[in-house]
């Protein structure tokens, strides 16, 4: 039987109501009370690293799960994380570039419902991630309504339902359906790394019809490396060329600059307008079909 360590973090799936809404309170310890029949699937030891809604989640607290999996990565054969919905994808992919090409299983899950709730998806996201993790399957994945997701391909695309996670531009690696986990593919291949700091100074700005390049100045004055979020395909809007010379300037002072889209299928092609064309040549790195989550957090592993 496999040796699986549970960590928790906070988010919906551990919340209770306090004061007319709800507030992350109970303990991964407490949450395995909620599911005996994971028992007969693994054995699980339970450590709560912290107790928060993701959304003040922070890559801090990034570093702090990826240090709890690389100390104990020798002692166990894989690791369930639960986790809020709002800010999981961030998360999974920040332990993606942190923990790279893992043999083992590092699952993250949460839920829409509280498990102490009657409606509640939080069981059986719970017990399909202990299956998961400990199954074959290897690398960061996403476990959520019977769907498993490479971990730099989640997105959150549902704020209620169920069915809260995709992943746009890339397929299923398998799903669980009633206890059965079927396999699809494994894309985990290469040398496994293990990172423990991240650079702070990355920022990501979201372009709006009318953004002025001084925002863009402020941005790229502020961090050492920015995501932009453009529009379709992706491009820079021209103003007279101002944004392509602000890029230009942080690149030439050694920044770096990612080009992403807001549109969430698809990607970018930054070679069919004039407003994209060029901005590979002058070192903007183009973001493709990755999410803007995993953009923003490939961008941090190594820092200081």
């Amino acid at each position: 039987m496999k040796n699986i360590l549970f960590i928790g973090t906070g988010g919906t799936i551990a919340s209770e109501m306090s004061d007319g809404a709800l507030s992350p309170a109970l303990t991964a310890a407490q949450l395995l009370h909620h599911i005996p029949e994971v028992s007969d699937i693994c054995r699980v030891d339970a450590v709560q690293l912290f107790t928060l809604d993701s959304t003040d989640i922070t890559p801090t607290h990034w570093l702090r799960i990826a240090d709890e999996i690389i100390n104990n990565y020798d002692r166990y054969d894989g690791f369930v994380i639960a986790h809020g919905t709002d800010t999981l994808a961030y998360t999974a992919a920040a332990l993606s570039y942190l923990i790279q090409n893992s043999r083992k299983p590092i699952v993250i899950t949460g839920a829409q419902k509280p498990i102490g709730f009657d409606t509640t998806d939080s069981k059986q996201n719970l017990t399909d991630s202990f299956i998961c993790a400990a199954s074959g399957l290897s690398g960061v994945l996403v476990v959520f309504g019977g769907h498993v997701l490479l971990g730099t391909r989640a997105r959150k695309t549902r704020t209620k339902s169920f069915s809260a996670f995709s992943s746009p531009n890339y397929p299923p690696l398998a799903t669980v359906q009633n206890g059965r986990l079927t396999m699809f593919f494994d894309p985990t291949s290469g040398e496994e790394r293990f990172y423990r700091a991240l650079d702070p100074s990355v920022g990501l700005l979201k372009l709006t019809p009318g953004s002025d390049a001084e925002l863009l100045h402020f941005m790229l004055d502020r961090y050492r490396a920015l995501v932009i979020e453009s529009f379709g395909v992706g491009g820079l809007p021209d103003r007279g060329g101002s944004f392509r010379r602000e890029v230009e300037a942080a690149l030439a002072a050694g920044k770096s600059v990612a080009l992403t889209t807001q549109v969430q299928s698809e990607g970018t092609d930054l070679s069919v307008y004039n407003v994209g064309s060029g901005l590979t040549d002058i070192g903007v790195l183009e973001a493709f079909d990755m999410t803007p989550e995993a953009c923003f957090t490939k961008l941090r592993p190594g820092g200081a």
